[in-house]
């Protein structure tokens, strides 16, 4: 059984692997894949909405005769992290409240 993952969520998770470094999207993916199950194809749209509110930047870097792209936070996406932070706090105690509540009737 898995829960969806909403697109606010993943727009945070790929703020927070890029928090840590600069990376390219293959990079991205795999780091992302190896927590959540989510598709490749899922996270290249991910990557082009956070670059088009300002969220990440994009530069090109050669490697092996070839360019590869590379997402970098901005400061704007590291301000959007907090919020998502601030948010999942909130969400995950509520979430939790109610799924361990043990049947207590309140």
């Amino acid at each position: 059984m898995s829960f969806p993952i909403s697109a606010g969520l993943l727009d945070a998770v790929v703020l927070s692997v890029l928090e840590m470094e600069d990376a390219y999207g293959y990079r991205i993916t795999q780091q992302v894949r190896s927590k959540l199950n989510v598709s490749e194809s899922t996270l290249y749209p991910v990557l082009r909405r956070l670059e088009k509110n300002g969220d990440l930047t994009v530069y090109d870097r050669a490697f092996d005769g070839r360019n590869r792209r590379y997402y970098a936070i901005t400061p704007i996406g590291r301000q959007q992290l907090a919020e998502y932070r601030r948010d999942w706090h909130q969400y995950r105690n509520g979430i939790e409240a109610l799924l361990f509540a043990g049947g207590k009737k309140e």
